[in-house]
């Protein structure tokens, strides 16, 4: 199975949840909101479950791969830190497999999209750091966990122009909603900060290089503002010019 040029076929990255709840066995999940928006933009949605080994089989057939968040952290040890602060949580084989397909689908030059804990990870992915917890680290830093609904802004982030970013939302600033307690920390080689919160909080990174490699700290897929559904279309824009004839 394949995408195509008219509507590639998108990988989305699963949360999982152990014991509990809806099933008395482990299961996966994954909000409407995140494949409703890959089908607005034109793209064909998939689900992709924890399966470290079968990262580049996914890669074989997925024309771009879309990183979601969720409510854990990247293990520190995993990019180099020498401390892990008591706020961290892990859901480690979950981690594994983004890692593993994430680094796959860079070094294909898949497009990827990470959203807000999928920044994260390619952030990590690509050479960087994480702030562990933004209220410990950022002075006067705002409410990244904001209180009001998820449908509605938090704060505003400055756009970086000349980024794809900015070419892709056409705006300076953007209104964002914002549900994180970590942060991407520093600027890689090859990375470029695209967006930045008023209290100077990364909120979107790019690696130019890459066909279409972008990550926003915010939830595009709740459409917050236009600029939410453009980066989508942008995104899966992208994977439409993936060659499956180019794949392995």
């Amino acid at each position: 199975m394949t995408g195509s040029p008219t509507r590639p076929l998108i990988g989305i990255t699963l949360d999982s949840e152990e014991a509990g709840g809806y099933s008395n066995l482990p299961w996966y999940a994954l909000r409407e909101n995140y494949s409703q928006s890959i089908t607005r933009a034109g793209g064909l949605p998939v689900a992709l479950p924890h399966e470290p080994e079968q990262a580049e089989a996914y890669l074989d057939h997925i024309d771009g791969v879309v990183i979601t968040g969720g409510a854990f952290d990247v293990d520190p040890a995993i990019f180099g830190a020498k401390q892990r602060h008591p706020t961290v949580t892990t859901k480690d084989r979950r981690t594994a497999f983004e890692l593993a397909i994430t680094r796959g689908a860079v070094r294909r030059d898949t497009p990827v999209l990470g959203i807000c804990g999928g920044q994260q990870l390619l952030h990590v992915v690509l050479g960087g750091g994480l702030v562990q917890h933004i209220p410990d680290e950022i002075e006067g830093a705002l409410a990244h966990e904001q209180p009001n609904p998820r449908n509605q802004p938090g704060h505003s982030v400055a756009i970086t122009k000349g980024t794809l970013l900015h070419k892709i939302v056409k705006t300076d600033e953007l209104q964002v909603n914002s549900a994180h307690h970590q942060a991407a920390l520093g600027a890689p080689q090859g990375v470029v900060i695209n967006a930045v919160a008023p209290d100077g909080v990364i909120e979107g990174i790019e690696a130019p290089d890459q066909r279409f490699c972008l990550g926003v700290q915010w939830h595009p897929e709740y459409g917050v503002s236009a600029g939410d559904g453009a980066i989508f279309e942008a995104f899966v824009a992208a994977a439409a010019k993936t060659s499956p004839s180019s794949r392995p």
